[in-house]
């Protein structure tokens, strides 16, 4: 290596009258400011020297008679103003002074090597070499800080020993593991460590030089969009302009590898602060893919080294890309399934925030589009894998109401089962937006088709029992339970059927075959008093109850009850038919219409009429049995599970039947 010489005391402020004139000239040539700023400069530096040698003499020579008549810090300043030249050395000047003098001057790999011939020569060479070491690192991290907060081209020859001594410190160690050195004495040898302290020292100049973004429960989309840009503007080019000189000293490398270290980290630390919205993460995932086609399009360039290059490597950028991707998926996720519980709530009624769920999907997938496709299609997957998880979990709530103790209100299983068709709608308008799977499409009709089934089955069991309590006593008491029950149905159906759902009028004309059976079973099963006036207090209030039903189930189904069957009001016409004929003839409909009516159901109903004799009677069941005919379908089966025990007749005291 060529070896530069230089005067000790031309730095140090001793030495020959050639090099104080030229101070002084160059001293003339300099601004006043300037000139006092350097001498202030060159005072700190004489300050420092003589604190360090001090510190190093007292290791290095301890037990000599100076040390012991004088300070350590008059030792150090004796020794710097002594003048350097060949003639001294070759007097036997001590190789830790000489090391002091190298290691000032910047020679650091001279130094390394007066150091390493010192921890090989004996005599306590081992401990004086720990002691030089840490001296030389310290110094040269000094003069990295100081390449790192200015452009003083004087620098430069002492960065370039830094390099070169961290490529002594690599040779010297694959000498002696060579040489079979014990790992554990290599491991544990000072300049082991000096890589690691370098880029130590330059990660804590460049995290410095980011600026701190607002607050940690910062949400204001500008605000990170002109921190983002000032990284882009400021703090990348600062580092461009300042590697020059590392590039010429042969720590580009080393350099380049810490600018994209700390950029990372500080991506990293933005990207998991947990107050960032969906839109927000996407502006850093943007602004990254951005900086890595600027990235990619240098490398395309002649000449260009991806090793050398200060934009932030691929890998460094794929890493923190997964990242933030990853808190992309997880706050859609978030967002999307806090959406879906605000909008089906089994404790609330419906509130129209369907519409937000589909918005939300929307906005995410359309956004990700903008910035990328890839990104795209992860978050449609994202969002529809949370809609699968929002509906399995939903289908356990379901699940956990229905094994409630008692019967839930009539509102509640409304309330579900709307929900349940609003999710139909809502997975239906995402088939168009998102790629949806055939498996997934499966999953969901499953999941849908199940808790229709259970909700409908326990609902329409739970009116059943409702109306069968209220209808016990009806006609003995002639309350108004019944009356109430009815007005409850219209209610809660006029409300669910606001959404006009597919499920709403099956729903509804369930409910009156359930209502109009128990009804029946109600009529036919109710004990005949031979009085007239219960007679007709019992048809009175069949008139009642007939008008009751016909007008709230107009009003939910609109036209369609008109296909009704209605057994209420072929009785009433039966049974208020004056003469035996006319009777005859209004119950030749009821027999085409309801073909499972037996016997014991027309008997039943002609104990409600008023001064029917025993020949009458007689010639309408005998009507009844040349005209009646079994049913070859199920479809109007109304009467056929209805009990009726055999009546007395009131004229005669005989079975009726």
């Amino acid at each position: 290596m060529h070896k530069r010489k230089h005067s000790w005391a031309a730095i140090v402020g001793g030495g020959n009258k050639k090099g104080e004139k030229m101070a002084g000239e160059n001293a003339r040539m300099l601004p006043k400011a300037t000139h006092e700023e350097r001498k202030k400069q060159e005072a700190k530096k004489k300050e420092k020297l003589k604190t360090l040698a001090g510190k190093l003499l007292k290791t290095a020579v301890g037990g000599k008679e100076t040390v012991e008549k004088a300070g350590a810090e008059d030792v150090a300043g004796n020794l710097l103003k002594r003048p350097s030249s060949r003639k001294g050395e070759e007097r036997g000047m001590p190789a830790e002074e000489t090391i002091c003098r190298f290691i000032e001057q910047g020679k650091f790999l001279e130094a390394c090597d007066q150091i390493h011939n010192l921890e090989h020569s004996g005599n306590d060479g081992m401990g004086k070499s720990e002691s030089l070491y840490v001296l030389l690192a310290e110094r040269m991290w000094t003069v990295v800080g100081e390449a790192l907060g200015g452009s003083d081209r004087m620098l430069l020859e002492p960065l370039q020993s830094v390099g070169e001594s961290l490529k002594w410190e690599k040779q010297k160690e694959a000498e002696w593991l060579g040489n079979g050195l014990e790992t554990d004495s290599v491991s544990t040898w000072s300049p082991n460590f000096w890589r690691k302290d370098l880029e130590k020292t330059l990660m804590q100049y460049m995290t410095a030089q980011i600026p701190l973004f607002a607050s940690s429960t910062n949400t204001d989309e500008t605000a990170l969009k002109q921190h983002l840009s000032h990284l882009e503007t400021t703090f990348l080019p600062s580092l461009e302009h300042r590697s020059d000189i590392f590039k010429e000293a042969g720590l580009l490398v080393t350099y380049a590898r810490c600018c994209h270290a700390s950029l990372c980290s500080h991506l990293a630390t933005l990207t998991d602060r947990n107050c960032f919205s969906f839109s927000q993460s996407l502006l850093i995932y943007g602004w990254i893919i951005k900086i890595y086609k600027r990235g990619s399009q240098a490398c395309e360039r002649p000449g260009h080294s991806p090793q050398h290059s200060l934009s932030p490597g691929a890998q460094c950028l794929v890493w923190i890309l997964c990242k933030t991707e990853e808190k992309l998926l997880a706050i859609a996720r978030k967002e999307v399934g806090k959406a879906l519980k605000e909008a089906f709530d089994i404790g609330k009624p419906p509130c129209g925030a369907d519409a937000a769920v589909i918005e939300i999907l929307t906005e995410k997938t359309e956004t990700a589009r903008r910035v990328s496709e890839s990104l795209c299609e992860k978050v449609e997957a994202e969002c529809l894998e949370e809609c699968l998880r929002f509906l399995e979990s939903y289908e356990d709530e379901v699940r956990s109401f229905l094994q409630l103790d008692g019967c839930p209100q009539i509102c509640s299983s409304l309330r579900i089962l709307e929900n349940c068709c609003l999710l139909r709608t809502v997975w239906h308008k995402l088939t168009y937006i998102c790629s949806v799977s055939t498996d997934q499409n499966v999953k969901v009709n499953g999941f849908l088709h199940r808790m229709e089934d259970d909700i409908m089955e326990h609902f329409l069991q739970t009116i059943t029992t409702k109306v069968k309590r209220t209808l016990k006593d009806h006609f003995k008491k002639c309350d108004s339970g019944f009356d109430h029950i009815l007005e409850s149905l219209k209610q809660n159906f006029l409300t669910f059927g606001k959404k006009k759902t597919d499920i709403y009028e099956a729903l509804v004309k369930a409910v009156n075959a359930i209502i109009i059976t128990e009804y029946m079973q109600a009529l036919l099963t109710t004990p005949r008093k031979p009085s007239a006036m219960q007679r007709r207090r019992i048809v009175n209030k069949m008139e009642e109850d007939h008008r009751m039903m016909q007008a709230i189930f107009k009003e939910c189904l609109g036209p369609a009850a008109g296909s009704l069957k209605d057994p209420i009001k072929a009785i009433l016409e039966l049974v208020q038919t004056s003469d035996p004929e006319g009777m005859k003839i209004a119950l030749l409909p009821i027999l085409k219409e309801f073909p499972d009516l037996r016997k014991e159901h027309l008997s039943a109903v002609l104990d409600m009429k008023d001064s029917l004799s025993r020949e009458d009677r007689a010639a309408l069941l005998k009507a009844f049995h040349d005209n009646c005919r079994e049913s070859e379908t199920e479809a109007n089966m109304l009467f056929a599970d209805i009990e009726v025990k055999p009546s007395k007749c009131g004229l005669c005291g005989c079975l009726c039947c």
